[in-house]
């Protein structure tokens, strides 16, 4: 896995109350993820979920499935990104794929973290491609367990060296 700290300029995370306080975008993608998951599950409409997220889970106090700083601003073009290129970007995830596996047969957590992940990787070059797939890494690890955290930095690494060739073939 790639470890990086202090991620895209944000400041490191902070200790609240003995427990580790995340970053805004940290808890977008988060939220972003769950929200993708709620669609994909629910058949929820975008716009639906992103005003669930905004008016009830980034309100009110920190708390199981509560995100009252994460910013909302990542999440929303997360969550539209994802939806608005989503037929770009699963062929993407699917050619990384190990041979058998298809995108529409996994875990649907799996699905909404892989495509988040190839969606910032494709539309935010503002953000390193190390971070995003460390980020993406650690979100799987807060919804899932055993192998998956490997798969997501084996599918996102292979995206990235693909999308970014300049970012990973510089010394």
């Amino acid at each position: 896995m790639i470890a990086m700290s202090g991620m895209e300029g944000e400041k490191p995370e902070a200790e609240a109350e003995g427990e580790r306080v995340k970053p805004p975008r940290s808890l977008a993608r988060l939220a972003a993820v769950q929200a993708l998951y709620q669609m994909d599950m629910a058949q929820t409409d975008l716009n639906d979920v992103i005003t669930e997220f905004i008016s009830h889970r980034f309100a009110g106090e920190v708390g199981k499935d509560n995100y009252p700083n994460a910013d909302r601003r990542f999440f929303s073009k997360l969550v539209r990104g994802v939806v608005e290129r989503q037929l770009e970007i699963d062929p993407m995830i699917d050619q990384q794929l190990a041979e058998g596996w298809r995108l529409q047969r996994i875990d649907s957590i799996l699905r909404a973290i892989l495509r988040s992940g190839a969606f910032e990787l494709l539309a935010m070059a503002d953000v390193p491609g190390r971070v995003v797939i460390n980020e993406y890494v650690d979100v799987s690890r807060a919804f899932l367990d055993s192998d998956d955290p490997k798969v997501v930095n084996g599918v996102l690494d292979a995206l990235a060296r693909r999308i970014r060739v300049d970012e990973f073939t510089r010394p």
